[in-house]
């Protein structure tokens, strides 16, 4: 399988056996931050059978759009509403109805009830935003002349690490933290929302996927967006116990519920990024995206 889809991983939580899993996820749940999604009144205006099937499979469905099992689909609320277009939360009425939109206007039976069709749909939407992904259907990118690319201040970058980007990509990310600590979303001297992975050469890919023996896996591919120039990876912190780009579950789910995450799926196609979704510090740089009004994050 090509690494669009990055198929699943035996272990969920590295170095946790897998029936802690359920734990470490519900003990993320308790520490996250203020909710995601506020309700307003027009948000209890709907269908409430189906809010109400969503507020429990939130939290219950098996889902897995990226192949690797996930128990709920919290993770994905956000995106889920920003895509189609509400500020209403998963069990909410005014939820339902705007997925019942979108459903209807994407060949879906528009029931407002979120399913694992639903959900895969809504994910090749997104992949497809990522020109990488279109890239790929023809071979791996060529990877940029190193030459090419600028390097981020030492201040930009996470524990002082080296990190190269295509010139473009460097501006827009300058742009967009600028526009987060303005927001208040950046504390002077905080590392948060530096970069702490960027350019990776085919070369480096391919010997680290050896050590690791993980060379096409969910969270190594062999044919990376790395390689390109034009993804970064931004610290948008960690749940207690995780580094910052854990993709264990726990730390996936505690990082979408973060003020930061949260502004970044608003905001950052105004500078011209969009997400890799199973990641939620991944962004890649796409130049039309600032000038196309229907790509979302």
């Amino acid at each position: 399988m090509g690494a669009i889809n990055k198929p699943s991983l035996r272990l969920w939580f590295p170095c946790v056996r897998q029936e802690w899993a359920g734990l470490l996820v519900a003990s993320a749940m308790a520490s996250l931050p203020a909710g995601a999604l506020a309700a307003d009144p027009s948000c209890t205006r709907g269908a409430q059978q189906a809010a109400t099937v969503n507020a429990q499979s939130v939290k219950t469905l098996v889902v897995s759009p990226f192949g690797r099992p996930e128990t709920g689909w919290k993770f994905y609320e956000l995106l889920i509403a920003n895509e189609v277009g509400t500020n209403c939360p998963a069990g909410s009425a005014g939820f339902a109805d705007a997925l019942a939109r979108w459903q209807g206007g994407h060949t879906l039976e528009p029931t407002g009830i979120m399913n694992e069709l639903t959900l895969d749909a809504l994910k090749q939407t997104w992949q497809q935003r990522r020109p990488f992904v279109l890239a790929t259907r023809e071979g791996c990118p060529e990877a940029p002349e190193e030459r090419m690319l600028q390097r981020a201040a030492v201040s930009e970058s996470y524990g002082g690490k080296t990190i190269l980007l295509r010139p473009k990509a460097l501006a827009a990310y300058r742009q967009m933290a600028e526009a987060a600590r303005k927001a208040g979303l950046i504390p002077r001297g905080s590392a948060l929302f530096s970069i702490f992975s960027a350019y990776r050469s085919p070369a480096y890919d391919a010997a680290r996927c050896v050590r690791e023996n993980n060379c096409q896996g969910l969270v190594r591919a062999t044919c990376s967006a790395h390689r390109t120039g034009w993804a970064m990876d931004i610290n948008l912190g960690a749940a207690p116990g995780f580094t910052p780009d854990s993709s264990a579950d726990a730390n996936r789910l505690y990082i979408s519920q973060t003020p930061i995450y949260r502004w970044l799926v608003r905001n950052a196609s105004r500078f011209g990024f969009v997400n890799y979704a199973f990641e939620p510090w991944h962004w890649e740089f796409v130049e039309n995206a600032r000038a196309n009004p229907d790509v979302h994050n």
